[in-house]
């Protein structure tokens, strides 16, 4: 090792510069480096009919501290709002239904509400009954594995509920099936839900802070007035964008004699041969990305990242006058269940959510679109997309006017989709990793979560491990 430490970050996402700027603040030089043209990744804000408005992610959830602190870290902290409506709809029998109080995940806990909301039949309700009928404490046949969503909740609570209310939901997260979902790193609130009570429903209700005295409970969501850019922007800001090389894709990883890596990019200036010298990598990468840069170096890590399978996904962007859209905004927008049978999975309702969204006069949609097992969107055009959101926003809301403005954004193989088990097979990548490449670690949403606080989340713990290593071999 030389004196000079010197990380190369490969990556610019959330997970990617969280790394980063850790490292940065390390004392570390770091190096940046990613195809896009723009750091971000999965987040990106851009001028929308008058107004900054994301393309993918608005929000972040605020009970998780690892979103919530780096902003403090950052000086954002003092400008977080959050959603002005906290409750939301769901499609139900070809109309808009409103979801009760009191649900975790999709599993309720306050069973009145439930039943008031009309949303469950008088059979889905006795089985939630039979439910509550089961023995007080711990289930005695847990055995502490992951499970699927889909597993758990139909086992308890039957398929009502999970299709109904459940699977709507985490779809709308991770575009996914529930079915198929590691409760683990995709329902965790449910799988200790599962543990703590016989009865999924008690278990639930447990997992409900009580409102502190005379004061209202702690928001669940943060949001940013310009937009998750604001947060790239900050992050760019803090590292320095001297540090940054974009449109540059890695095209191969190679260890040196003396334990450094030489970083092969491409396309590069003119008398620059597009490689960097470095310490160490932080792999804030998709994982079929990092497969192929680990390749036989590490052999069964790359077969397990290059497996992680992923969703596609659309979000059409939607502009109205106020004056040509029935009825009130008085939810954060609405779910869709696999059931219903639309394109559309969810719809934000933007300028309801975030009130400075609207205050031109603008009622402004954001309506998602593709699921792992429902990938339409990507046989239509921008034209035919718009088309056919539009005509299912009339169906449910019944706007029939033109938009006066309209935008496609699709992200290709975005989101992972995590397998039961996902977690206990990432370990054993990254103890591969450590002991057969321990330069090189992970970040970033292969790994243990795809949320916004998650990621980084993972990209801190990245740097601190690497800061760790370079400090002592110093």
């Amino acid at each position: 090792m030389t004196d000079a430490r010197r990380v190369a970050v490969i990556g610019a996402g959330i997970a990617g510069l969280s790394a980063a700027y850790d490292l940065t603040r390390a004392g570390i030089d770091v190096v940046v480096i990613d195809p896009a043209d723009r750091p971000g990744g999965k987040l990106r804000t851009s001028p929308f009919a008058g107004v900054d408005l994301d393309e993918s992610a608005d929000m972040f959830l605020a009970r998780l501290p690892w979103g919530v602190g780096l902003c403090r870290d950052l000086g954002l902290e003092p400008a977080l709002i959050h959603p002005a409506i906290g409750s939301a709809l769901v499609v139900h029998d070809g109309g808009l239904r409103r979801l009760p109080e009191g649900l975790v995940l999709g599993v309720p806990s306050d069973l009145e509400a439930l039943q008031a909301s009309g949303l469950v039949s008088e059979a889905g309700l006795a089985r939630l009954a039979e439910d509550l009928a089961r023995p007080e404490g711990p289930p005695p046949d847990d055995h502490g594995e992951d499970r699927s969503v889909g597993e758990l909740v139909r086992s308890r609570l039957g398929d009502e509920v999970f299709e109904v209310l459940v699977d709507p939901l985490l779809s709308g997260v991770n575009a996914g099936r529930a079915d198929d979902l590691s409760a683990q790193l995709g329902a965790a609130q449910l799988l200790a839900a599962a543990r703590r009570d016989c009865s999924l429903v008690r278990g639930a209700r447990a997992q409900i802070p009580p409102a502190p005295p005379g004061g209202e409970r702690a928001p669940v969501f943060a949001a940013l007035p310009g937009g998750m850019g604001t947060l790239v922007a900050a992050l760019v800001d803090a590292i320095g964008a001297d540090r940054f090389r974009l449109g540059r894709t890695v095209t191969d990883l190679i260890e040196q004699p003396d334990g450094r890596f030489r970083v092969a990019t491409g396309p590069a200036a003119a008398g620059d041969d597009g490689a960097e010298t470095v310490d160490a990598v932080v792999l804030a990468t998709p994982g079929p990305v990092s497969a192929a840069l680990l390749g036989s170096r590490v052999p069964s890590a790359a077969t397990e990242l290059g497996a992680l399978a992923y969703a596609s996904v659309a979000i059409v962007a939607l502009a109205w006058p106020a004056a040509d859209v029935p009825g009130d905004l008085d939810a954060s927008g609405f779910l869709v269940p696999r059931r219903a049978g639309l394109l559309l999975t969810a719809c934000s309702w933007a300028s309801a959510k975030f009130p400075h969204l609207g205050a031109d006069g603008l009622v402004r949609l954001r309506a998602s679109v593709g699921r792992s097992d429902d990938t339409r969107f990507v046989t239509l055009d921008d034209t035919e997309l718009i088309g056919r959101v539009r005509a299912e926003l009339a169906q449910l809301m019944g706007i029939e006017a033109e938009p006066v403005a309209m935008r496609v954004h699709r992200w290709i193989d975005a989101l992972p989709q995590y397998r039961p088990g996902h977690a206990s097979r990432v370990a054993v990548v990254e103890a591969e990793l450590a002991e057969r490449l321990p330069g090189v670690v992970l970040a970033g949403a292969s790994l243990r979560g795809l949320g916004i606080p998650a990621c980084i989340d993972s990209g801190r713990r990245a740097a601190q491990h690497l800061v760790d290593r370079l400090v002592s071999t110093t």
